[in-house]
């Protein structure tokens, strides 16, 4: 079930928070925490039922390992053997539904066989909630759920809560299960309003920017060997601008749904295209994993405490990891080799004393991502090759005609100006129309303030009313194409 859809907004939703306050304006809040979890697990079987199985035996495994672990002495050899068990059985789910049809693949590349590749159906969010589970027994075995008393319920609760299942944040247990056993159950205007200004902010974002952006990508990405200069910086900045409208918008969304019901689920975005540094990105992007990484992978190899060559060996194997876990495929994993080298040059630069005017940083890293997106997004290392070389000017610089007035001194150093007929790869629309609205994405990016920001400046007022049930009727019209999460693959 989408959050974009009908059926999400105009009935789950409604009947979900209905019957919830319902139940606990009768105090009966046990019963009302089952119907919270009932319903969350409902939200994923409404995807394919037949994976919901595997989530209730995913959920039942790691929460019997958790308490076996936490009633066991502090990292006893019994705890230990019961921690590895269970990250051992985690990444072997995953490995399998994940990994499984990759392996086989690479392995025919390799040895050069033909072996038939399984024909895996990834389930929805296993990526999501196994990291929240690992984190989970981790914890355990560190002694930190040993204060915190929850039954099964409740912990179902914190790994299937509807709003953070599918796309995260990813959650570890003391960021919601002490939410979940002292939480406030009395439905509040504010914290409601709030979580809808929210919610529907972050629809914005999905149905009106990021989805009208993707008719731009496509074709670009698809014929990557022969699209032209401007053609290939249109498909990469529009990728870029719609990966994060597309993400950073379901994430408003699951922390306004968590407001609605007075519950916070940590912020996962923070302008990060306006980081000055890959370093400041990845603490700004997707904060929840960066937080993941660091605290169960990057840390425990050794961090920084054991010199400079092992932090940059750590970061490049925290980052391969890093990528391999957004996706089955080499060009994720060079993804992440790349932005470890990246982040492994940024703390040279630091070691060294080298820093940059703040412009100058942003720019600098915003091209950075762009091309780390190429390579993300492209179905193969020939096509992000290909891509990024059009990017550079290698095989030509085309321009729009219409620019010929204005950058027509660029003819004598090579570069060719076209009509849009000649853009063959781009829907129909003038090329000096898209470069306008992926410029207006830019000042929504770079310029303005954003979503959470806003929320926090919010006050009911008739000025606020306005744009948001203008955002809402202009949301609702779009929902008549409804479109997955780009987040939703991995």
């Amino acid at each position: 079930m989408l959050f974009n859809s009908y059926v999400f907004i105009f009935a789950f939703l409604p009947l979900t928070l209905l019957v919830y306050f319902a139940l606990t304006r009768l105090h009966y809040v046990k019963v009302a925490m089952i119907w919270m979890a009932l319903a969350s697990l409902f939200f994923y079987g409404y995807w394919n039922p037949p994976y919901l199985l595997l989530l209730l035996v995913s959920i039942t495994l790691n929460y019997t390992l958790g308490r076996a672990i936490a009633s066991r002495p502090l990292k006893s050899p019994e705890s230990q053997s019961l921690l590895i068990l269970g990250i051992s059985l985690n990444l072997a789910l995953i490995g399998y539904y994940k990994y499984a049809a990759f392996f086989v693949r690479s392995l025919n590349t390799i040895i050069t066989q033909n072996w038939q590749t399984p024909e895996i159906f990834l389930p929805l969010a296993i990526s999501f909630y196994t990291f929240t589970q690992i984190a989970y027994l981790v914890d355990a075995y560190r002694g930190e759920t040993q204060n915190s008393h929850y039954d099964f319920i409740t912990y179902t609760l914190f790994v299937s809560f509807y709003p953070q299942l599918i796309a995260g944040p990813i959650l570890r247990h003391d960021e919601l299960i002490p939410q979940l056993r002292h939480q406030n159950f009395i439905f509040s205007q504010k914290n409601f309003a709030r979580g809808l200004t929210l919610f529907i902010l972050g629809l914005a974002k999905k149905v009106l920017i990021a989805d009208n952006l993707s008719p731009w990508v496509e074709p670009v990405f698809s014929h990557a060997d022969t699209v032209t200069f401007l053609e290939a910086w249109i498909g990469a900045l529009s990728y870029t601008f719609q990966l994060y409208f597309d993400f950073s918008g379901y994430s408003d969304m699951a922390i306004g749904l968590g407001w609605m019901v007075n519950l916070d689920l940590p912020i996962n975005f923070n302008s990060p295209y306006k980081a000055r540094s890959i370093i400041d990105f990845w603490r700004r992007w997707h904060i929840t994993l960066s937080s993941f990484l660091r605290d169960y992978l990057y840390i425990p190899l050794g961090g920084s405490r054991q010199g400079e060559t092992r932090r940059v060996i750590n970061l490049m194997i925290t980052m391969l990891l890093g990528g391999l876990w957004h996706g089955a495929g080499w060009t994720y994993v060079i993804w992440g080799g790349l932005h470890g080298l990246f982040l492994g040059v940024n703390h040279a630069w630091r070691k060294w004393g080298i820093s940059v005017p703040h412009i100058l940083g942003v720019v600098m890293t915003f091209l950075a991502v762009v091309a780390s997106w190429v390579l993300f997004r492209s179905a193969s290392f020939s096509d992000s090759l290909a891509l990024l070389q059009s990017m550079v000017g290698i095989k030509g610089v085309v321009l729009h005609a219409a620019h010929q007035p204005f950058l027509g001194w660029l003819i004598p150093w090579g570069v060719e100006f076209r009509n849009s007929a000649d853009f063959s790869y781009l829907p129909p629309l003038l090329i000096n129309q898209t470069l306008t609205i992926l410029s207006g994405c830019a000042l929504l990016v770079f310029a303005f303030p954003n979503t959470q920001q806003l929320v926090a400046r919010f006050t009911p007022s008739w000025p606020w009313t306005v744009w948001i049930v203008f955002l809402s009727t202009a949301c609702f019209i779009s929902l008549n194409q409804v479109s997955e999460f780009l987040y939703f693959q991995f």
